[in-house]
């Protein structure tokens, strides 16, 4: 059923998408106050279904690319949402009726709602991943085959091109170029036909995402209403002792190191990252990989804390639940499974609560899981 996303919707959407960012996909702050200014300017915009679209529309993807980091200070352009759009209907010769996310994740889940009310457009509840990725080449378009051969690529002084590459191994190489080039961040684009996009995408995700917030923003305890909305385990509960974190090649990469407190303090975890959380480690034991999810969450508020705004001392929980049956295939886990990230290691599937406490205790509450796991 067709809704809409008005002002009301927007702190939810920031809270859920911070969540399904993984710690990637930039920080929300930013780009919720610009959302919530264009939906008072222009009005709410549409949110509509894969199921919905007709012959007649044209999706463009877009996402902010690069470091997570530079997000924080360098802001982006008004004008780049409407370069792009005019630089796309120009490529593909006919109007775009929707946007669509590339990533669900961070700020870039929640940026298209105000470009599609900037540029007059539906956004389409959807998106490329289901979270967040680092890479160009880890969207669900790739993994069903779905060319993306003109990527229109935007900066924040103005400068635009229009890419014609031959897969998404060599988009991802040229684009993360152009990010380096524009000072670690920049805007892009793809195309998306809509008979191209039923399979090729991860559906639902908007709306979701805003559940997900609002289950969040309404409870007494935030993280385990997230656990229970997102049948997630509560790996750990904790405090951050060790931030490892750099930025190289248009990337956040690096580690970070929680220490249990209260019955857990015997523990430490340890979550690798490249801009998302890609793996979690303790006492050598892989817990959970990629494709899998994994957010580091405030553990008072359930506020997902970025990559980027990771700090020592900060107390976290360390949520991880299953990712898009799309992930899991063959090519799934090619594209976004571990070997893609450089880890040696086989992918073995995270299952809530099969590391965990008896069932008897999770039919109550989320579980968190022991240091045997």
């Amino acid at each position: 059923m067709t809704r809409n996303i008005s002002s009301d919707d927007v702190a939810a959407l920031a809270a859920g998408a911070a969540i399904f960012g993984t710690g990637g996909g930039g920080a929300v702050t930013t780009s919720q106050f610009g959302v919530a200014d264009a939906l008072s300017k222009h009005g709410p915009v549409r949110l509509r279904t894969v199921e919905e679209l007709t012959d007649d529309d044209m999706v463009i993807v877009m996402a902010g690319i690069g470091a997570p980091t530079v997000g924080i200070e360098m802001l982006p352009s008004a004008e780049q949402p409407e370069t792009l759009l005019r630089e796309a209907e120009r490529v593909a010769g006919r109007r775009i009726t929707a946007v669509m996310a590339t990533e669900i994740g961070g700020t870039n889940g929640v940026g298209p709602v105000g470009w599609a009310a900037q540029l007059g457009l539906d956004v389409l509840d959807a998106d490329g991943m289901g979270r967040a990725f680092p890479e160009a080449t880890m969207v669900a378009m790739n993994v069903a085959g779905v060319p993306r051969d003109t990527t229109v690529l935007s900066d924040v002084v103005g400068n635009v091109i229009v890419m014609r590459t031959v897969d998404a191994t060599w988009l991802e190489r040229h684009v993360r170029a152009f990010s380096v080039a524009s000072g670690s961040l920049c805007l892009g684009a793809s195309l998306l036909d809509a008979k191209d996009v039923p399979g090729a995408v991860i559906e639902g995700t908007v709306s979701r995402a805003i559940e997900v917030g609002h289950a969040m923003l309404e409870a007494e305890e935030p993280v385990h209403a997230l656990a229970r909305t997102l049948r997630a385990d509560v790996l750990i509960n904790g405090k951050i002792i060790d931030v490892s974190r750099r930025t190289e090649g248009g990337f956040v990469r690096g580690s970070v190191t929680i220490s249990g407190t209260g019955t857990e303090r015997d523990r430490l975890l340890r979550v690798e990252l490249q801009n998302e959380n890609l793996v979690v480690l303790e006492d050598g034991e892989i817990l959970v990989s990629v494709p899998d999810l994994v957010t580091l969450v405030d553990s008072e508020t359930g506020h997902a804390i970025s990559t980027e705004l990771l700090r020592f001392g900060q107390r976290v929980s360390v949520l991880a639940w299953a990712c898009d049956p799309l992930w899991r295939t063959e090519r799934g886990l090619d594209i976004a499974g571990p070997r893609a990230f450089g880890y040696d290691i086989d992918y073995v599937p995270f299952e809530a609560g099969a590391i965990s406490r008896p069932s008897t205790e999770q039919n109550e509450e989320p579980s968190t899981s022991g240091a045997n796991a």
